[in-house]
């Protein structure tokens, strides 16, 4: 992703009459660690959950793919891909053939999660990527083999519904007949358990904000103050949507040598830089099918905080 997007998208939603980032932009090499350490804090369900559908169901997972040819294992937003680590290690040792593509918009996330699979799974045969999906799922095309695609981790939290139907339709569009698709979707539940793991008391989630306004700093020109923006989480349990916030503490103008803008703030003005959905089966069932998916199974942790969806393109 060049700096002319990254400038062009932030100049568009700073000029917004709600200003907003992408979330997708939190993601650089700072930021991909500090998810690592969002990923770690007790209050952080999402990844220990997940974690133990793809330890507990891997082998069922596996039975469900009914793929009889060499196959990949194409991941979107790999991380550090310990959870999926749980699944192709199973694979290995039933000594099943195929190829494990992880795709991530960071190299350095790229490198530490090849070096951590390699360490790990001495056998894996692994073809890594290094882009946003949405220009990768192209190049994936090419591929004449099946395809178990990953979007784990609650990722397609972040999109909106029609973000959401648009994204899915470009992962079927690009999938052949038979293909999957293992989807995590993290589930409605107690909303004071969503509230903490979105807004804990260390400040790790507040500091992977305010990673956003120094990454705009360091790669834009921008001279944003940290110090004068703080964060807000807020969770509605009616829509199940977190929405996430960078609030200008004072009125403030910023410039940015990339756009030769200044943008104004007023006291008090919200910057929305993120959204997480959480779903209902109902609305998971329904957005496989608007997707053009049938839906195979859940797997589910024991709490039932998280699903890993298998899908199908019939």
């Amino acid at each position: 992703m060049t700096n002319d997007t990254f400038a062009k998208d932030v100049d568009q939603g700073l000029r917004a009459p709600l200003k907003h980032i992408s979330s997708k932009y939190f993601y650089d090499d700072i930021g991909s660690v500090i998810f690592q350490d969002i990923m770690k804090m007790p209050e952080y369900y999402p990844t220990p959950c997940e974690f133990e559908i793809l330890s507990i169901h891997r082998e069922e997972i596996i039975s469900r793919l009914d793929f009889h040819e060499p196959f990949n294992i194409i991941e979107f937003g790999a991380g550090d891909g310990i959870k999926t680590r749980q699944l192709l290690k199973k694979l290995i040792e039933n000594r099943v053939d195929f190829t494990y593509v992880p795709i991530d918009i960071s190299q350095k996330a790229i490198d530490a999660l090849e070096a951590n699979m390699i360490s790990h799974l001495p056998g894996l045969k692994i073809k890594s990527l290094v882009g946003n999906y949405f220009s990768m799922v192209e190049e994936l095309a090419v591929f004449k083999r099946p395809g178990l695609f990953l979007f784990l981790g609650s990722n397609i939290g972040n999109y909106t519904d029609p973000e959401a139907h648009e994204l899915l339709g470009q992962f079927n569009s690009h999938m052949r007949k038979g293909d999957k698709l293992l989807i995590g979707f993290d589930l409605q539940k107690n909303p004071a358990t969503i509230r903490n793991a979105y807004d804990d008391s260390q400040g790790i989630t507040k500091a992977f904000n305010m990673n956003l306004l120094q990454r705009i700093n360091r790669e834009l020109g921008g001279n944003f103050k940290k110090e004068f923006f703080d964060f807000y989480a807020h969770y509605n349990p009616v829509n199940g949507e977190v929405r996430s916030y960078l609030v200008s503490l004072k009125q403030q103008d910023v410039h940015l040598n990339a756009t030769n803008q200044c943008y104004s703030f007023r006291q008090n003005e919200l910057i929305w830089t993120e959204l997480s959905k959480k779903y209902t089966f109902a609305e998971i069932e329904m957005l496989a099918k608007m997707s053009g998916f049938k839906l195979i199974e859940h797997f589910m942790d024991c709490k039932h905080y998280f699903t890993d969806s298998l899908w199908t393109k019939p």
